[in-house]
């Protein structure tokens, strides 16, 4: 029987060569360069200048890393970094960006939840981005591994989608509807993923003993929040279309906050 991690390594090893390969583009990366801001919300990287206000010479560790905008801005910001992801792909294709900039970034294939690969004790700092909690089944697995990888005094801090989000959709007229019950955490669908609560995060975190400092509940910055990425739907909306879905009394999604960032210490 396939495990889920495996299940879910080889879809992203296929998205990684399809639909995903816009997150690698050009214009994407010499963004990065350009402003290594744009790789975060911008309330989560006031939280990163303040938490670690001088990056340089410091060991940074990105868990799931994904798209790798992070562990590209982190490294252009001066951190010595880490770029650790489940799928193979993800990685060779993050490594083939940093190789032709001659970005000096070390790739590790592995399981957020174990992190085998990686030694204890060793980064001043970790980071998750958007959509990593998702593809997580063993919350309290990840967050002991992620505390024991850091130094003492080391700092995390996460992004990611906020939970109340989850429960709800939006159908014709604009209507807000109800798609699950909030404590309804998974898992869905054949590649199994799971919308946790603020509580199984924040537990996670507490019971790993990193000592939460932090929290911040954000909205988007604009309307292509809304758009779902894996296609081009949001190439034909024109501004006015898109900053109408940061309007609440338009979308009613808009009124309860879409992104969550928590800082904990070790």
């Amino acid at each position: 029987m396939v495990s889920s991690e495996n299940i879910i390594k080889n879809k992203w090893n296929e998205w990684s060569d399809t639909w995903y390969q816009k997150k690698r583009s050009d214009g994407v990366i010499t963004r990065i360069i350009t402003s290594h801001a744009s790789a975060f919300h911008r309330i989560t990287y006031s939280m990163i200048q303040e938490a670690v206000p001088d990056l340089n010479g410091k060991r940074v560790l990105v868990p799931s890393s994904g798209d790798n905008h992070a562990v590209f801005a982190f490294h252009l910001m001066g951190a010595k970094v880490t770029s650790c992801d489940i799928s193979e792909k993800q990685i060779e294709n993050a490594f083939v960006i940093a190789s032709k900039h001659r970005w000096d970034i070390e790739f590790i294939c592995d399981d957020s939840m174990t992190l085998s690969k990686v030694n204890s004790n060793e980064y001043d700092y970790v980071y998750t981005s958007n959509g990593v909690h998702v593809w997580i089944n063993d919350l309290a697995s990840m967050y002991n591994n992620i505390a024991r990888v850091l130094k003492k005094n080391g700092t995390y801090i996460m992004f990611d989608i906020h939970p109340f989000m989850r429960p709800f959709g939006i159908k014709a007229g604009n209507d807000l509807i109800v798609e699950k019950p909030y404590d309804v955490t998974g898992p869905f669908g054949e590649i199994p993923t799971f919308k946790w609560r603020i509580q199984d995060i924040m537990n996670a975190i507490i019971s790993s003993n990193l000592n939460i400092r932090r929290i911040e509940e954000m909205y988007a910055e604009d309307g292509s929040f809304w758009v779902d990425d894996s296609t081009d739907k949001g190439e034909f909306l024109s501004e006015e279309e898109l900053e109408n879905y940061c309007n609440w009394r338009k979308n009613p999604l808009a009124a309860i906050p879409q992104w969550l960032s928590i800082e904990a210490i070790k």
